[in-house]
């Protein structure tokens, strides 16, 4: 009898126990799909770069409102959590430890090349997540080494090729003078970009290198006017000393049309230059807030923004779009979000429509976008217009 009764005991134990595990089984499932999709992010707030940080904010965090808004991503949510870093290294890695602490991230941006390069063996080490960021360096631009990163436009050497393609076409055997700021930014890609020129039949016939934030460049300019360059290509600066070079070159008679890269194509800072801006040209990997040609998103964001928005707004807002596309496309295919599965999955963007943010539809198979437009300023219309067609390398 107590035999029989231990057996109906043990057999309604573990029937409980069956049970209890149907109900929690799917409870687990439940909790992992309605769990939220974290993208953290160094973001310099503050310091010498807020300029553009601010913009980036501001862009990442109106496209995870987008997508909240209209239901999340596979019923989950995004969750956005940035920290001030000042733009500075030890800054951002504290914060990337804090915010990886206190949450589950997926997905992070990072503030600079610095940053990026620092983090890289932590990245590779925890493989939980995919990262980002404002640098447009051409060393991360290796699928072997940087793994789990990637960036939102060309490299830098590529930028230059997108401008060389363009002065090939418009101007052939033209001379191109290259003028850098002594700085990684600066020198990253003059070596590259100096034998791509002479492939494409140009030549560069000086180059100049000068302080970061050099004021007095009377020098440099004279050396400049002797080489004569069609074209000049400014890069690892911001803004001075561009304007500098630029008035006291045209004061001494140079015919030279002048050109940028990324950092200092946003139309306020060309604008800045005042008379020296007008016909500056550069490159641009997306539209300007302003264009009007067909681009929904740009639509979008008028609506939710009506004052100007800068092209660190669009790149913050870009990279939550790509960020958000690799996290769906890892669901799709009901994968752990996981840094390796979220690069392939970035990896596997085809002919994707960026709602015209990127006039043309992009293929990302490395770590970079290399797509470009050259803009060129307007001073009357106060704006940067196209002076090329996109140019995909």
């Amino acid at each position: 009898m107590d035999t029989q009764r231990t057996s109906i005991q043990r057999r309604h134990l573990l029937l409980g126990a069956a049970g209890a595990a149907a109900l929690t089984s799917p409870l687990s499932v439940l909790a992992q799909s309605s769990e939220e999709i974290v993208i953290g992010g160094s973001i310099p707030l503050t310091g010498v770069f807020a300029f553009a940080g601010v913009g980036i904010n501001a862009g990442m965090g109106d496209y995870v409102k987008m997508v909240n808004d209209a239901g999340g991503i596979k019923g989950r949510k995004l969750k956005y959590v940035p920290e001030d870093t000042g733009y500075k290294v030890d800054v951002s890695v504290a914060a990337y430890k804090k915010i990886t602490s206190q949450n589950k991230v997926h997905l992070y941006y990072g503030d600079s090349t610095g940053f990026a390069k620092t983090i890289n063996p932590e990245l590779d080490r925890a493989g939980t997540t995919l990262m980002a960021g404002a640098s447009f360096a051409s060393e991360l631009n290796d699928p072997a080494k940087y793994p789990n990163q990637f960036l939102v436009g060309p490299d830098y050497t590529e930028m230059f090729g997108i401008l060389l393609k363009h002065i090939a076409k418009e101007k052939p055997g033209a001379k191109v003078a290259f003028v850098y700021s002594d700085s990684e930014f600066g020198r990253d890609p003059i070596e590259k970009s100096e034998a791509e020129a002479k492939k494409l039949g140009l030549s560069v016939p000086v180059k100049i290198m000068t302080p970061a934030g050099s004021v007095d460049v009377s020098t440099e300019v004279i050396k400049l006017r002797r080489a004569a360059p069609d074209y000049t290509i400014f890069h690892g600066y911001i803004l001075a000393p561009i304007p500098e070079f630029i008035t006291q070159g045209k004061q001494q008679g140079m015919t030279s049309k002048w050109m940028g890269t990324f950092w200092t194509m946003d139309s306020s800072t060309v604008m800045k230059m005042g008379e020296a801006a007008d016909g500056f040209m550069g490159v641009m990997p997306y539209r300007y807030y302003y264009d009007t040609e067909k681009a929904p998103m740009l639509e979008k964001i008028r609506a939710m923004r009506p004052e100007y928005q800068s092209t660190a707004y669009i790149q913050g807002f870009l990279a939550a779009m790509l960020f958000t596309e690799a996290a769906k496309r890892t669901l799709d295919a009901g994968k752990e979000l996981n840094g390796k599965n979220l690069k392939a999955a970035l990896n596997s963007i085809k002919d994707f429509d960026t709602g015209g943010l990127i006039g043309v539809p992009i293929t990302i198979s490395g770590n970079s976008i290399p797509v470009g437009r050259v803009y060129r300023a307007d001073m009357k219309a106060q704006k940067m217009v196209a002076a090329s067609g996109w140019i995909k390398l």
